[in-house]
């Protein structure tokens, strides 16, 4: 299910609406280009949103795209975990709703 030859359907887009996905492309490029936030960090910041996300996809393609922009294993394992830190603080902190 989660193979990355799926993405290969997204070809169909451009013909099925041109316009939506132009500007979906468009706003991409502009969004993680370098500004303010170095390519290096906002890829990092798309591998923690995908973590927390769980998206497979977005995992291999920001991975990708994080070691081309120089991201270290080691900076990848401290994002692993500034991931696994939201996720469990969102877990403790909604919990707090089951609590008299």
């Amino acid at each position: 299910m989660y193979e990355m030859k799926q993405l290969d359907k997204l070809k169909k887009m451009p013909q099925l609406v041109p316009d939506a996905y132009a500007s979906y492309r468009q706003f991409s490029k502009q969004v993680m280009q370098e500004g303010a936030i170095s390519v290096k960090n906002k890829e990092l910041i798309a591998l923690a949103v995908a973590m927390t996300t769980q998206c497979v996809y977005c995992l291999e393609i920001h991975k990708e795209k994080a070691k081309h922009a120089g991201v270290t294993e080691q900076e990848i394992a401290e994002t692993i975990m500034i991931a696994s830190l939201l996720r469990m603080g969102a877990a403790i902190t909604h919990g707090a709703h089951c609590l008299d």
